[in-house]
């Protein structure tokens, strides 16, 4: 009978270590890797994006400290810090890493080629090589694409519509990111039908915009299409400012930069792929493959229309592009 017992003691407390360590187990906290190339927390795009994918990481059950922990690193635009940022994170092997920008992908393709990364915020991920294909992107990478090159189209039949006066267009680009390179060939493309010539306005760094725009702003009628990066995004005060005081019509990517004073954003719904990036996160950690992911492109796009900008510039933006914007603001 002792021995019965001893035994049945035995085993209840074998199944008790295995269902403590069952628990423990499912309350194991996830790493992730995070590379941002904007210099804190505080920037007006991490603000309005990084808590939209915490928030869906919470919906879809992790919890911040509790079953995931982020190790988030920031960059600047600049590529030594974006290079050893990427070589950091990987050194502290997380379970997959998140990272934003053609740039921070390209850092982070060159440190790892198993650790799973969840891309956003990139262009033309295919024609920059960091991805084998759309559907079947293979290896260890997935994720958002940002705008297809066709999109600048579209930004000069708005800028056009809002400003009929504009007969050069500056394309304010980086020439070492290859998708702002196709928004500049797609442009002078599309510029013989819409009667406009093009301009390459390449910026390097912060110090140019001012010296860049005045240069381009000597001749008349000239416009300005502001195209999706780092740089572009960290300083589009300064580039906003810029404009307002030399009276250039500028479209941006992205409705943060009309909200923020310039003239007219369109672009793809920001918040929205950073909940897709979070689905997409949450769908590696449960044991899919990120090559097995399609890389995603945006479905939902915006039009904002700042009104206060085009009354100090002059210009009557059309009742029917009031009418179809999906915000005004006076």
């Amino acid at each position: 009978m002792r021995r019965r017992q001893f035994l049945s003691l035995l085993g209840a407390a074998a199944l008790a270590c295995a269902t403590g360590a069952q628990a423990q187990q499912r309350q194991q906290v996830r790493r992730i890797g995070v590379l941002l190339p904007f210099v804190n927390e505080n920037d007006g795009q991490v603000r309005q994006l990084w808590p939209a994918f915490k928030q869906r990481m919470r919906e879809l059950g992790w919890d911040d400290g509790r079953t995931v922990k982020f190790d988030v690193h920031f960059t600047t635009q600049d590529s030594g810090r974006i290079r050893a940022g990427a070589a950091e994170l990987v050194a502290s092997k997380p379970e997959l890493i998140v990272v934003w920008s053609n740039p921070g992908l390209a850092a982070m393709k060159q440190a790892t080629r198993t650790i799973p990364v969840v891309f956003a915020l990139v262009g033309d991920p295919v024609g920059s090589g960091l991805v084998a294909s759309l559907a079947h992107p293979g290896g260890n990478i997935t994720g958002f694409q940002n705008f297809e090159p066709a999109t600048v189209g579209k930004w000069l039949e708005l800028l056009r519509a809002i400003a009929p006066r504009v007969r050069r267009i500056g394309v304010v680009y980086n020439h070492t990111i290859a998708a702002n390179v196709d928004f500049l060939h797609t442009a002078q493309a599309a510029s013989g039908s819409l009667g406009v010539a093009i301009a390459g306005l390449d910026l390097r760094n912060v110090a140019e915009i001012e010296s860049v725009l005045a240069r381009f702003a000597q001749e008349p009628n000239g416009g300005l299409v502001i195209t999706p990066n780092p740089l572009n995004a960290r300083n589009d005060h300064a580039i906003i400012a810029a404009a307002a005081r030399l009276r250039l019509p500028a479209i941006y990517p992205f409705g943060l930069n009309a909200q923020r004073g310039g003239l007219v954003a369109y672009g793809f719904d920001t918040i929205e792929q950073q909940r897709g990036v979070a689905a997409y996160v949450d769908r590696v950690l449960k044991g899919e493959k990120p090559g097995d992911l399609p890389v995603q492109a945006p479905t939902k796009y915006q039009l904002v229309i700042n009104l206060k900008t085009a009354k100090a510039l002059g210009l009557d933006v059309p009742i029917y592009l009031q009418q179809i914007a999906d915000e005004v603001i006076e």
